[in-house]
């Protein structure tokens, strides 16, 4: 896949994505630049086999927000609540990424709720914030938030009871 066919697949997404951790517009219209100036540079790296292209993207989108807050604010504005998603974003991903194949974690989507299932695509495929699947859901937001906590839980247990593969490892947090 070329950089070009990415953008088009994933821009909209990921500007979603970012101005929801960031607010400001500009500030997200930087980032995105940014996003897919390090997408263009990193491709020839990119592995199909260690994580589909959607997670590689927005590994990258959810790296590039957490430098932002890193080098462009002080560490007040970054809020409690945003602090605590980013970090455990990335401890879920990074685990799930290090470990498993796009089947395994396909297997770990179907053993969730229906609920928690949707949740977790509309978050983290179609790139909705969790206030975002409250809206086109009609949940309130206590319960978005805890459909995404609990399914994020099972994935992670359902992932970490089986056994890890040759070259793949769970990263302990």
């Amino acid at each position: 896949m070329d950089v070009e066919k990415i953008y088009l697949e994933y821009h909209d997404k990921i500007f979603r994505y970012v101005r929801e951790k960031v607010g400001l517009k500009e500030d997200a219209e930087d980032i995105c630049s940014d996003i897919f100036l390090k997408l263009q540079k990193k491709l020839p790296e990119y592995n199909s086999n260690k994580a589909a292209m959607s997670t590689w993207v927005y590994t990258i989108a959810r790296n590039t927000v957490i430098d932002f807050y890193r080098t462009r604010h002080d560490t007040d504005e970054l809020s409690d609540e945003l602090a605590g998603e980013l970090a455990s974003e990335y401890d879920t991903d990074s685990e799930i990424m290090d470990r498993e194949t796009l089947s395994e974690l396909a297997a770990a989507l179907r053993k969730l709720t229906d609920e928690e299932r949707a949740v977790i695509v509309l978050h983290y495929y179609d790139g909705l914030s969790l206030a975002d699947i409250e809206k086109r859901t009609g949940l309130s937001y206590g319960q978005v938030k805890l459909r995404h906590n609990s399914g994020l839980k099972s994935m992670k247990k359902f992932l970490s009871d089986k056994p890890a593969k040759k070259g793949f490892h769970i990263v302990k947090t």
